[in-house]
C-alpha cells in the first residue's frame, strides 16, 4: 500500500485534548507500528474497523462542483480522537490506518479550470488514478477481515469503495447510498457524479439503491436510465417522503434493506443531503442529521454490511466558528455505525 501515508502515535497524540478523569478515543484507537507492513498488521490485529482518509476533491472539480471536500479528514479525525471512550463505544475497536497519498494529484488540480475540454480530461484521468489507490487500499483492508470506514473526498470515491470490496469478496457488492442526488450519470469520463454507473458497468456493482433522491436535481435520463434497470438499481425521493408524505421513512429502509440484504453491501453518505452542512452541493432542504443518524444505525446492524463512507463534507466551505461541526457530525455517524454493526445479525 504504497500510496498510505500512515497515521502515527504521535500523530494521535497531537489532536487529543487530555483531560483528567476522562479517557479519549485517541488514548485508546490503534495505529500500525513503525517500520510494520500494514497488511500484516492487519490481519493479525484484533480491532474490528479501520479508518481511512481520501483528503481530495477532484472528483468533485471534475463534476463542475465546489472544491473543499479535501478538508474532512483532517477536521474529522480531530474529532474522533476526543470521542468519550466508555462502554457505549470504545476507541480501541478501532485501527487508525492513515490517508492516501493524493498531495501530487491536488497540485495538479490547482489551476485545472473544468470548463476547457483538455483540463476536463486531465481531471478525468486523475480520478482514475486516485480509483485504483482507493480500491487496492480498500481490498487489503476487507481482505484482513476488516471493515472500512472511509471519510473524505467527493462521492467518485464510491467506485473504488466498490470495486475494491467486490474483489475482496469475488463477487459483485451490492450498495445503499443515502443523497440527494444518484451519482448514476452517463459514462463521460470520472468525476463524482458517475462513481456508481461505472462500478454497475464494470460488473463490480449488483444492487444499487438510491435513499432520498430530490426530484429537482435528477434529469430524466437517468430516471429513465434506472427504469431499464429496476431489477438491480431502485430508488425513492425526499419529496415523496418528507414533502408529500406519500411514503414512510422507516417502512422505506425496511423495503430498501429487503433490496439489498442478500449480499455484502457497502453504505454511501453523501453529507449534502443534509440541510445547511457545507459541502459542494450544499442544500436547505433535506433530511435531519437524527434520520441520517438512525438511517446508518439501520443499515450498519445487518449483518452484510462491509463498509461505510462518509463524503463531500466540506469544511473549508464553512464559516469559520462552524467548520469543527462537520467534523463532530462525521463522528457521531462513526460511532452509531459502529455501535449498530457491533451487534449486527
Amino acid at each position: 500500500m504504497e500510496k498510505l501515508l500512515p497515521f502515527t502515535t504521535n500523530d494521535l497524540a497531537k489532536i487529543t485534548n487530555h483531560r483528567s478523569g476522562e479517557i479519549k478515543f485517541g488514548e485508546k484507537m490503534i495505529t500500525v507500528p513503525k517500520g510494520v507492513d500494514p497488511i500484516t498488521f492487519l490481519q493479525t490485529a484484533e480491532a474490528k474497523y479501520v479508518l481511512v482518509g481520501i483528503p481530495e476533491d477532484i472528483g468533485i472539480r471534475a463534476n463542475f462542483g465546489r472544491p473543499g471536500a479535501a478538508s474532512a479528514w483532517d477536521n474529522a479525525i480531530k474529532n474522533i480522537a476526543n470521542i468519550q471512550h466508555n462502554r457505549f463505544c470504545k476507541g480501541s475497536q478501532i485501527i487508525v490506518l492513515g490517508r492516501i497519498n493524493v498531495c501530487e494529484e491536488m497540485k495538479e488540480v490547482e489551476h485545472l479550470d473544468f470548463h476547457d475540454i483538455d483540463d476536463r480530461s486531465k481531471l478525468s484521468q486523475l480520478v482514475e488514478k486516485i480509483d485504483k489507490d482507493v480500491s487496492h487500499i480498500i481490498f487489503n483492508i476487507i481482505k484482513a477481515g476488516k471493515t472500512p470506514i472511509i471519510i473524505g473526498g467527493g462521492h467518485n470515491n464510491s467506485y473504488g469503495n466498490i470495486k475494491g470490496t467486490a474483489l475482496a469478496k469475488g463477487k459483485p457488492v451490492n450498495a445503499i447510498n443515502f443523497d440527494a442526488h444518484s451519482d448514476f450519470r452517463i459514462l463521460e469520463g470520472r468525476h463524482s457524479g458517475n462513481g456508481f454507473s461505472y462500478a454497475y458497468e464494470e460488473g463490480f456493482l449488483k444492487k444499487y439503491f438510491v435513499f432520498g433522491l430530490h426530484e429537482n436535481y435528477t434529469s430524466k435520463s437517468v430516471l429513465d436510465l434506472i427504469k431499464k434497470t429496476e431489477d438491480r438499481v431502485r430508488y425513492n425521493t425526499y419529496d415523496s417522503l418528507a414533502i408529500r408524505r406519500e411514503k414512510e421513512f422507516n417502512q422505506e429502509m425496511i423495503t430498501a434493506l429487503e433490496f439489498i440484504k442478500t449480499d455484502c453491501f457497502g453504505i454511501e453518505i453523501d453529507l449534502d443531503a443534509i440541510p445547511n452542512i457545507a459541502s459542494s452541493a450544499m442544500t436547505l432542504s433535506g433530511f435531519s442529521v437524527e434520520e441520517l443518524r438512525q438511517f446508518i444505525s439501520f443499515f450498519a446492524s445487518n449483518k452484510n454490511a462491509s463498509y461505510i463512507h462518509i463524503c463531500e463534507g466540506a469544511p473549508d466551505l464553512a464559516e469559520d466558528k462552524n467548520s469543527h461541526l462537520i467534523g463532530k457530525l462525521i463522528g457521531y455517524l462513526v460511532t452509531d455505525f459502529i455501535k449498530a454493526n457491533n451487534t449486527a445479525r
